[in-house]
C-alpha cells in the first residue's frame, strides 16, 4: 500500500477490523487490537488508529467505557456495511481471520484472567495488586505492600509470566501440615 493508499485499499482495511471485530464478538481495547493487528501484518499502526477513528465517527463501531478503559465494539450498522461489502476482503485475509480467532480469543481470555498492577502510596510504599480470574470468578486476589518501585515491578512481571506456578505454589504452602 503506497503512504496514503487508493481508496479501494482503505475501504478494504476499514472493512478488515469490521471483519475482525464481527468474528471475535467481544469488546477489544485499543492495545489489545494493535496487538492483534500488527501480529497479523492486516496494518500498520497509523492506519489503524485512523481507522479506528472514522469508523467510530461513522457509527460502524463504538467505543465503550468499562473499568476506567475504552474498548470498541462492532455496531449494528458496522454489521450491515460488512454485510453488503465482505466480498471486498481478499479471501485469504477473511480466511487467516477465519483461521487465527481461536487462538486470538484464547490469547485474549487469558491475558484477561491474569492481572498485575501497582500502586504508588508514597516514595517508599507500593501497593501491589495481583488476581487471577476464571470466567470473571476470582480465584486469588493478592495486595502486596512492598518498599521500591523496582520490587513492585518485578513482582507484577514475574505474576504475569509464572501466575499458574506461583499460585500453585501459593496452595501448596498454605496446605501444608505445620506444628
Amino acid at each position: 500500500m503506497s503512504l496514503m493508499g487508493t481508496n479501494n485499499e482503505l475501504a478494504e482495511s476499514k472493512l478488515v477490523l469490521l471483519y475482525l471485530l464481527e468474528k471475535l464478538n467481544m469488546k477489544l481495547n485499543n492495545l489489545q487490537l494493535v496487538k492483534i493487528v500488527l501480529e497479523n501484518n492486516f496494518m500498520n499502526y497509523f492506519f489503524l488508529q485512523q481507522f479506528l477513528n472514522e469508523l467510530a465517527a461513522k457509527e460502524m463501531i463504538k467505543r465503550v467505557s468499562s473499568e476506567g478503559k475504552a474498548y470498541y465494539m462492532i455496531t449494528q450498522t458496522g454489521r450491515e456495511t460488512l454485510g453488503y461489502f465482505i466480498k471486498m476482503i481478499p479471501l485469504t485475509i477473511r480466511s487467516n481471520i477465519d483461521n487465527s480467532i481461536a487462538k486470538i480469543k484464547k490469547n485474549l481470555k487469558n491475558e484477561t484472567l491474569i492481572k498485575a498492577d501497582y500502586i504508588p502510596e508514597s516514595e517508599r510504599e507500593f501497593i501491589v495488586v495481583l488476581s487471577i480470574h476464571e470466567d470473571s470468578f476470582p480465584l486469588v486476589e493478592l495486595k502486596l505492600t512492598v518498599g521500591t518501585k523496582n520490587d513492585a515491578i518485578r513482582i507484577c512481571d514475574n505474576w504475569e509470566k509464572n501466575s499458574q506456578l506461583i499460585y500453585s505454589e501459593i496452595i501448596d504452602s498454605l496446605m501444608k501440615s505445620r506444628n
